[in-house]
């Protein structure tokens, strides 16, 4: 029988329909009605929450098994929906003054929104691979939406292109691992690998195809290409949105598929995410020293803090998926009042993108110039500020996986990144001062600044709160598996004492048990 319960998916459902329902208020209205649809967006993400929190998280797939809703799927979705209402809000009067005024706009980030909700919760491959396309294809179109800009047009079709070629990575991986274990479902394909292991030459190849077109989305090094053209090409706030949310869905994305299908393959997609970690910290680390656009700047730093994230997920234990998760929930508070600054640096209507824009901005703005330098203190990482404890939790992971040299190369590399942040801190406090900025800077961008710096300062005084759902939400990924994954590595299978996790071994024959029924 068909299984139509459809209350897990009750707030992708209504964002669904709430975007289908601005799009005919947007027909009617036309892009006079704008403003009202961003903000009625910016409201039904607000209602996407208490729907969120309105359904239980415990784990249950829905649809015969093509979606999944767990303590990690609700947690990573709170996530996304907190940085869409930021994306939304830095959002409503850039339009204005870059007289992109079209209701579409909002229409498409809801509706990219959807998308990473659902690629959140995808239980089987074939889901996830609409998903993906429903995220990426409004992203392509929202990269490219000032028609009149030469750039933009650019940023639209090299994220397109490029997009297109991971999706087709994506789809020869889906086929591989397929054609090599007899399903698109999550569990059968934990269980068929589960029995065949590293024999199952096929299905690694196929699983390196899907990382391989996974790690564009999240701009990891070698896929990075695209990153640098599209941040400084696309309009800035397209360019925060891009930076704030769809990598939070593509890391909990690759999270699910890694400790769920591909758990059993872990000594082989280890070596891989390792690679991609370093290669992504040090160009990260290295090719922002020479810029001086500040979204070009930008974007190498989430290479980098890209390549940091990744440090947990290649520590293999329920300690890095928690990292990973608080490290993500971070970085998208810092993201968002970053870009915040950023839309507000404008001298006679016209943006101001370049660092040395900044000069003597401690001067002719300091309330400004005092929230860059505490977001650019805390994403190099300095104490007691957020981004310290960010980087402390994906290090100490790495170290109780006994991954120490990956730990020192991340520590080495923060350090070298630490000084393109300082050096803004050094133009804006040390420099002569430039025109002096307008001074029309909108109450919802003071919001998602002042909301930034307050959580950026405030964390060391309640971290736990956030620190134990990230543990929650990582222990709901691996427990299923009995994944103390290192141990089903290092040690072999042993019965499971009164009180403690199943194995793998136990949990692979719980799942095959469940299928037979």
């Amino acid at each position: 029988m068909l299984d139509f319960n459809l209350i897990p998916i009750l707030p992708e459902i209504f964002l669904a329909f709430t975007a289908m329902g601005l799009l005919i208020v947007g027909v009617s209205g036309g892009n006079k009605s704008t403003d009202i649809i961003c903000w009625a967006a910016v409201l039904s993400c607000l209602m996407a929450i208490f729907l969120l929190f309105g359904i239980s998280w415990q784990r249950t797939t829905v649809l015969n098994d093509m979606f999944i809703i767990d303590q990690f799927g609700g947690f990573m979705k709170l996530i996304i929906l907190l940085g869409m209402i930021a994306s939304i809000a830095l959002s409503v009067k850039y339009l204005y003054q870059e007289q992109m005024i079209r209701f579409e706009y909002p229409v498409l980030m809801l509706m990219a929104c959807v998308g990473m909700m659902l690629m959140v919760s995808a239980h089987n491959l074939l889901g996830l691979y609409m998903a993906l396309e429903l995220q990426s294809l409004s992203l392509y179109v929202l990269a490219a939406f000032r028609r009149n800009s030469y750039k933009s047009a650019e940023a639209g079709t090299k994220y397109f292109v490029l997009g297109a070629l991971s999706s087709g990575l994506i789809l020869f991986g889906i086929s591989l691992v397929y054609g090599f274990t007899g399903s698109i479902n999550f569990s059968v394909i934990q269980t068929s690998l589960s029995n065949e292991g590293a024999a199952n030459i096929g299905a690694i190849i196929g699983m390196v195809f899907l990382l391989s077109g996974l790690a564009f989305k999240i701009s990891a090094v070698p896929f990075h290409m695209w990153t640098p053209d599209v941040y400084q090409g696309a309009p800035t706030s397209v360019t925060a949105f891009f930076a704030i949310v769809p990598k939070v869905a593509a890391f909990a994305l690759i999270i699910r598929l890694l400790y769920e299908p591909f758990a059993p393959l872990m000594e082989q997609w280890s070596q891989i995410i390792l690679f991609l970690s370093v290669a992504s910290m040090t160009v990260g680390a290295f090719a922002a020293l020479v810029q001086d656009n500040l979204k070009r700047l930008l974007a190498y730093s989430s290479i980098g803090n890209m390549g940091y994230a990744l440090i947990g997920i290649v520590a293999g234990n329920e300690a890095g998926v928690s990292a990973v998760i608080i490290y993500l929930f971070i970085y998208m508070f810092m993201t968002a009042g970053t870009f915040g600054v950023i839309l507000c640096l404008r001298r006679g209507g016209i943006a101001s993108e370049k660092i040395s824009d900044l000069g003597g901005l401690s001067l002719t703005n300091p309330a400004l110039a005092y929230a860059m330098a505490i977001l650019m203190f805390s994403m190099s990482g300095l104490p007691p500020l957020a981004g310290f404890f960010g980087k402390l939790f994906v290090f100490q992971a790495a170290i109780d996986g006994e991954l120490y040299a990956l730990a020192i190369y991340g520590v080495i590399t923060t350090v070298i990144a630490a000084y393109y942040y300082l050096r803004i801190i050094k133009v804006m406090f040390f420099d002569d001062p430039v025109d002096t900025l307008d001074k029309d800077i909108p109450f919802a961008r003071r919001a998602v600044i002042f909301v930034s710096v307050i959580f950026v300062l405030g964390f060391i005084i309640k971290p736990n709160l956030l620190v134990s759902s990230s543990q929650s939400a990582a222990s709901a990924i691996t427990a299923p598996q009995g994944l103390a994954v290192k141990k089903t590595i290092k040690e072999p299978p042993q019965a499971a004492a009164a009180g403690d996790r199943p194995s793998s071994t136990e949990a692979a024959a719980t799942v095959t048990g469940a299928q037979d029924k």
